[in-house]
């Protein structure tokens, strides 16, 4: 049976496994960032005309913080369009894209007039959001309400699998997971361990974080989704040979 890794933080990493699994892949979950939430005092959402999500873990951290669910919610991804709808908001759009892309559909549904705009983020956020908007007229602010902390060394059971070459799938859904996966691999002499395995990846910037390392293969999915990711999948699983592949 073809095993894969999935690096995505705890629960994200719950629907990929179940994705892999329909597919008859076996999945060795091993994330490289551990999310927690942080003390949030009440939060001053007077005025604010709308929430600005760029991951599902903002709005589960927004969720825990705040009873509020009445304000429109704006999301980087559907990913986290789904989340803030499961959290209860009624009116909720995706960008389907980046923050760029977040920002266009902001200052398209948004007027500056009509109040500050808030982006719930955790400590390390990608691209500047909240730059750009405020290039365009709107106050913005920015509330911190996780954090994500990278693991320090892989488990026992991920250096086993990549050192007696068993892993064929990688998947890395962010820049800085896959900065940290690299990182690990290179101090601890597996750099080459991934001869075999394929890496598929959410973007190019995902894809650039994972330099240094080499792959069997590098698929950038054709969308910034779950389902492109999954779409790369089955292209892989298609290929023949794949399920006995070695190094090359």
């Amino acid at each position: 049976m073809i095993r894969a890794l999935v690096t995505r933080p705890l629960p994200d990493a719950g629907r990929t496994t179940e994705a892999l699994a329909a597919r008859g892949v076996t999945a060795l979950v091993e994330p490289m960032l551990r999310i927690g939430f942080l003390p949030a005092p009440a939060l001053d959402l007077s005025g604010v005309q709308a929430l600005l999500f760029t991951s599902t873990n903002g709005v589960r951290a927004f969720a825990a913080a705040s009873p509020r669910r009445d304000l429109a919610a704006f999301a980087t991804g559907d990913a986290s369009a789904r989340e803030a709808r499961a959290a209860g908001f009624i009116r909720v759009e995706s960008a389907a894209g980046d923050v760029r892309a977040l920002a266009r559909l902001a200052s398209a549904r948004c007027r500056p007039s009509k109040g500050p705009l808030l982006h719930v983020s955790g400590e390390a956020v990608a691209g500047d959001l909240v730059g750009s908007l405020k290039e365009t007229g709107f106050a913005v602010r920015r509330e911190t309400l996780y954090r994500a902390r990278a693991v320090e060394s892989f488990s026992p059971a991920l250096a086993a699998e990549l050192a007696a070459d068993r892993l064929r799938l990688a998947l890395f859904f962010s820049p800085r997971t896959a900065a940290v996966f690299a990182r690990l691999a290179l101090g601890s002499g597996l750099g080459d361990s991934c001869r075999s395995v394929h890496a598929c990846v959410l973007s190019e910037a995902v894809g650039r974080a994972l330099e240094g390392i080499a792959w069997r293969e590098v698929r950038v999915a054709g969308r910034p989704d779950h389902e492109a990711m999954m779409a790369e999948v089955d292209r892989i699983l298609e290929a023949p040979g794949v399920a006995g592949e070695g190094p090359r």
